[in-house]
């Protein structure tokens, strides 16, 4: 169980809203200046460039928020369980907008309990933040349906634990809570709930994130074959 900040309720949702609102602004924005290039009278090349920048970045906004509405929403009721292939569609959507990470996920299929297939999401986005420029994410889940292990490896140059996660897992986060800290913070709120240990390793030019359910839950699990 790890010790975190104390957040308030409707300081943890601000927050996080801003963090949604951070990752979307800027395709968003570059949807208005395609209009805005259109709107002007554009010939008709710089048309067609503001056209494919306008569908670009349409597809990357969505891709977002439906990673978003998975990761950081409710994404249905309270004890709901969410199907791990949603969960892999959308993180492979979101990473094909990120030119510079390749993204590989490896696990069965599966109904799992909403807050862990959260935490995954999460984690996967620390193990992101791990790759500032760029490289391989995997995705691998064992053991689904009794007492799951998450794992996540980030590989490229330069990997690091990101060290805002670094500082929480240790209990030395001493820095003002922003848009950016919350991320962290919220990954290892779902933790907490979910009753996971998280460990990380460094192995030269990998970061190797490790999310291990300490409680198998009575409502375990669903195969889907």
């Amino acid at each position: 169980m790890q010790k975190l900040p104390e957040l308030a309720g409707m300081d943890l949702a601000a927050l996080l809203c801003s963090r949604v609102c951070h990752d979307v602004i800027s395709p968003v924005g570059a949807i208005a200046n395609g209009v805005e290039l259109i709107d002007e009278g554009a010939d008709e090349d710089t048309t067609e460039i503001a056209m494919d920048l306008i569908r670009s970045s349409a597809k990357n906004a969505s891709a977002k928020l439906q990673y978003a509405r998975i990761a950081f929403g409710a994404a249905g009721s309270a004890g709901a369980h969410i199907d791990t292939g949603d969960a892999e569609n959308v993180a492979k959507s979101y990473f094909d907008n990120e030119k510079k990470t390749n993204l590989a996920w490896d696990g069965e299929r599966a109904l799992m309990a909403k807050n862990q297939v959260k935490f995954l999401l999460n984690l996967l986005i620390v193990g992101h933040s791990a790759i500032p420029r760029g490289g391989d994410l995997s995705v691998k889940i064992t053991d689904p349906n009794s007492m799951p292990v998450f794992t996540i490896t980030a590989q490229g140059k330069n990997a690091r634990v990101p060290p805002a996660f670094l500082h929480l897992l240790n209990g030395t986060f001493e820095e003002a809570i922003d848009a950016h800290a919350i991320q962290p913070i919220y990954t290892l709120q779902l933790a907490n709930e979910c009753e996971i240990d998280i460990s990380t390793r460094v192995d030269g030019e990998s970061v190797v994130f490790e999310g291990r359910v300490t409680k198998e839950n009575p409502d375990a699990a669903n195969i889907i074959r």
